[in-house]
């Protein structure tokens, strides 16, 4: 399809549909952290747009809130507050940039060396599992820090793992959107659980105007939230590699060389610096949106250059955050078991298919340190420079891998 037919209704719809696909990841990742929803959409949209100047409109690609940094963002709000929070953000974008040039500098072989899989992998097992006990006090009816119920926990109980259970189920027997769609299906099924046991409060909607100026928070600079965050873009950097290989073979063009990989992380990484300027989660390449383009062939990015507009549209309805924020605290804690869960898992794959002998004493050591560091509490550091968490664990599996000599073989040993 021609860029002439841009502003034809069928266009605008097929737009909206992806937007519809990706919303309910998109607004999960401030509901879970504590963050505004509407920012998440307006910086949704926005950073999509970044993204398709940069790489000159060529990707098929819609960039939403990361669900990598939601227990990185939880833990430095809850230590640091919003504003340092997001300072931390920014510079995790920053290291994005610093890959692209990186990239376009050596190529990519750089970034297969310092971050092998057996590196990458236990920090996302890191960043999966060191929330964990958050996703199990939300699914009781606790708070976060399981310090006050706000919820009975029988009833708590019942309303998570409904939607627990339907996302589950719809994640594995689903087809078609249904698929795409498993999260925002758990949700809406634990959302009606709740109004029926009666804990559904409709205060926040009636209270809130049809058209409001999105919460936007400025970003402060604290030196030991921005350490704790740096690392964490390990990550999902390497997953947007994959994110692109996988567009890349739905279309049948090779977005690795053109626009190419620097360019690709590149608008990402200025897509989650502009976010984090605001108040807004980080942004990443949406798989479910990948997915949805290979079912509908829609490959024409001004599909999604309207599902950003929408999306910046739609940030500015009051009415819509009331909404989200009527979703109580088992809906989220439900959705968080198997997320974290999901996360965890994916870092093991990524251990698993490395091939690493678990037998090497070199490989046991890149992989075992940083697990028990990040997920055990170990810090380094003192008053205002504390090195700790899912930052700890990929420092030290960075260094790790490039101090540890490789093992020799048995017959020169």
């Amino acid at each position: 399809m021609s860029d002439e037919n841009a502003f034809s209704p069928k266009t605008a719809l097929i737009g909206a549909q992806m937007l519809f696909v990706a919303f309910g990841a998109l607004v999960l990742v401030p509901l879970l952290t504590g963050l505004d929803s509407n920012v998440a959409l307006f910086t949704a949209g926005v950073g999509t747009l970044i993204f398709q100047l940069i790489t000159k409109r060529s990707i098929p690609i819609f960039l939403a809130s990361s669900f990598a940094f939601i227990a990185p963002i939880i833990y430095g709000i809850q230590t640091w507050g919003i504003a340092s929070t997001m300072g931390g953000l920014m510079a995790a974008g920053c290291v994005y940039i610093l890959l692209s040039g990186i990239v376009a500098w050596r190529g990519t072989e750089i970034i297969e060396r310092v971050l092998p899989p057996i590196v990458v992998g236990p920090v996302i097992v890191v960043i999966g599992l060191s929330l964990a006990p958050v996703a199990v006090n939300m699914a009781l009816g606790k708070t976060g820090d399981g310090s006050a119920e706000l919820v009975n926990q029988s009833t708590a109980i019942l309303i998570s793992m409904s939607a627990l259970l339907v996302t589950a189920i719809a994640s594995l027997l689903g087809s078609g959107i249904i698929r795409l769609i498993p999260i925002l299906l758990g949700v809406s099924v634990g959302y009606v659980v709740a109004l029926l046991c009666g804990i559904v409060s409709f205060d926040p909607i009636s209270n809130a105007a049809w058209f409001t100026i999105p919460s936007f928070t400025l970003p402060e600079f604290n030196a030991s939230a921005i350490l704790f965050m740096l690392p964490v873009a390990i990550a999902p950097a390497v997953e947007h590699i994959g994110d692109m290989m996988a567009i890349s073979s739905v279309t049948k063009k090779d977005f690795l060389k053109k626009p190419g990989l620097h360019k690709t992380l590149l608008g990402d990484g200025v897509a989650t610096t502009a976010a984090a300027v605001v108040g807004g989660p980080p942004n990443t390449t949406y798989s479910e949106v990948s997915g949805a383009v290979a079912l509908t062939k829609a490959f024409n990015p001004i599909y999604m250059t309207w599902a950003a507009v929408f999306a910046i549209i739609l940030s500015f309805c009051g009415k819509l955050g009331g909404f989200l924020a009527t979703i109580p605290t088992p809906v989220m804690g439900g959705i968080m078991v198997l997320l974290f869960g999901a996360i965890a898992t994916i870092g093991i794959g990524t251990i698993a298919r490395s091939n690493a002998d678990l037998h090497d004493p070199r490989n046991l050591a890149i992989i075992s340190i940083p697990l028990v560091f990040g997920i055990g509490g170990m810090n380094f550091g003192g008053e205002g420079f504390v090195v700790q968490g899912i930052g700890l664990a990929a420092i030290s599996g960075i260094l790790l891998n490039l101090v540890l000599p490789k093992t020799k073989p048995e017959t020169e040993q």
